[in-house]
């Protein structure tokens, strides 16, 4: 299974992605806690060298609210894909994050010889959004960031939804569910 989750901060997606992962045995490759840990510096001999070198360079525009630049987060894929863990699918969480990254994901997979099963879009109002971010309490959720980051995801995922629509790739989940009931709703569509 090779899924996508998408969904604006605070969309559940990071819950979802969890669980979908133990269900279908399959990594959780989730960019905001590979950036986390490179930015951190956080080697705790996670095997990715080449990530954390990646994400010295990504810093300055996570430390300021800012998506990561195409390219570098392209590249960030690009490695961790072609890990062994990978081969037998995955669960990507927090990318893509634009079309652009949209369509160079397909290509890098039909390079890898692999396709996408599904775009998951986890559908919340954005006062849920914003609450539920500003109630999680990480470092980089205070509420000018997670405004501006709610701001730029409007402006970005619709794009994304659109690209993954127009391939017949994409479910729309109601996020604002239960936990429990979201990942059901998921199961069942993807059943």
């Amino acid at each position: 299974m090779r899924l996508v989750i998408l969904g604006g901060s605070g969309s559940g997606k990071s819950t979802q992605a969890q669980r979908l992962c133990k269900y279908f045995d399959v990594p959780l490759i989730s960019t905001g806690e590979i950036l986390r840990d490179a930015i951190s510096g956080d080697k705790t001999g996670n095997g990715y060298g080449e990530l954390n070198d990646l994400g010295r360079n990504a810093r300055p525009y996570v430390i300021r609210g800012e998506l990561v630049p195409d390219e570098m987060m392209i590249e960030f894929i690009k490695v961790r894909l072609s890990q062994q863990d990978a081969n037998g699918g995955w669960i990507l969480e927090g990318y893509p994050r634009t079309a652009f990254q949209a369509e160079e994901l397909d290509f890098l997979l039909d390079n890898l010889g692999e396709k996408l099963d599904w775009g998951i879009y986890l559908q919340v109002p954005q006062a849920v959004m914003v609450s539920r971010s500003l109630g999680r309490s990480l470092p980089d959720d205070q509420p000018e960031i997670v405004q501006r980051r709610v701001e730029l995801f409007y402006d970005r995922t619709i794009p994304i939804l659109e690209y993954y629509d127009r391939r017949r790739r994409l479910l729309t989940i109601n996020g604002a569910d239960s936990p429990e009931q979201v990942q059901q709703n998921i199961l069942t569509l993807l059943g």
